[in-house]
């Protein structure tokens, strides 16, 4: 069955050519022109990805990704034209997954898409289920428990601490975290991983400011630790 992605823009130019596109992939696509019409249309189509610009009339990207993280967690890739820093990071630190900046090629977007669905798709089939100190992260049913109380994590947030987690005390930088988040895809930025271990420490650790598991390698990365 074709994987559903939902793309939010209000430009219908650009609607078109990402719909046009992404169903020659092979992809079914439904399109919204607001973050309103994206929240009805999320709740009746429950879709595999959404495609999200920030910048829209009645209800902008931002407003959209708190109100639907309180719902579900679809993967959810930005759109942004904006060139600072950190409009970007806003978006991530509300619980997007990733970000593509306009002017975008299709079929680079298109590759952001597979490789987080690919990502999913190897975290369902997966068997693995892993325990250190309190986590417990099972990957069959995409599930983290924390002192055995379940923790709600993006798609991006998962991903990050499977691969940390499975191998523990091994120090990874930003720049290989990030190509096996984003599979090579295409260029990111360093400081996208930064804030999503920042994002990841409030959810896991019981003080962020002095993380028990997730540990920061000065000039390097970070590693997961198991003492």
């Amino acid at each position: 069955m074709a994987k559903t992605v939902l793309m939010v823009d209000d430009q219908p130019n650009i609607r078109t050519l990402v719909q046009m596109y992404l169903e020659q992939e092979g992809f079914r696509v439904v399109t919204a022109a607001n973050g309103r019409e994206a929240l009805f249309l999320a709740r009746q189509e429950r879709p595999d990805l959404i495609i999200l610009d920030l910048m829209m009339p009645e209800m902008d990207g931002y407003d959209f990704i708190r109100a639907h993280r309180r719902e579900r967690d679809t993967p959810v890739i930005m759109l942004t034209a904006r060139i600072e820093e950190n409009d970007r990071v806003l978006g991530l630190e509300l619980g997007a997954d990733d970000y593509v900046s306009k002017p975008f090629s299709p079929r680079e977007l298109a590759a952001r898409v597979r490789a987080v669905l690919r990502r999913l798709e190897r975290d369902t089939d997966a068997g693995e289920i892993i325990r250190v100190g309190g986590i417990t992260l099972d990957e069959p049913a995409h599930r983290v428990l924390v002192e055995e109380q379940p923790v709600d994590l993006t798609p991006t947030e998962f991903d990050l601490l499977a691969i940390l987690m499975h191998t523990p005390g091994r120090a990874f930088s930003r720049g290989e975290l990030l190509d096996r988040l984003q599979g090579g895809a295409m260029e990111g930025v360093e400081r996208t991983i930064d804030v999503h271990v920042r994002n990841l420490r409030t959810k896991i650790e019981s003080d962020p400011r002095q993380p028990r598991y997730i540990e920061t390698v000065y000039g390097i990365g970070y590693r997961f630790v198991t003492e």
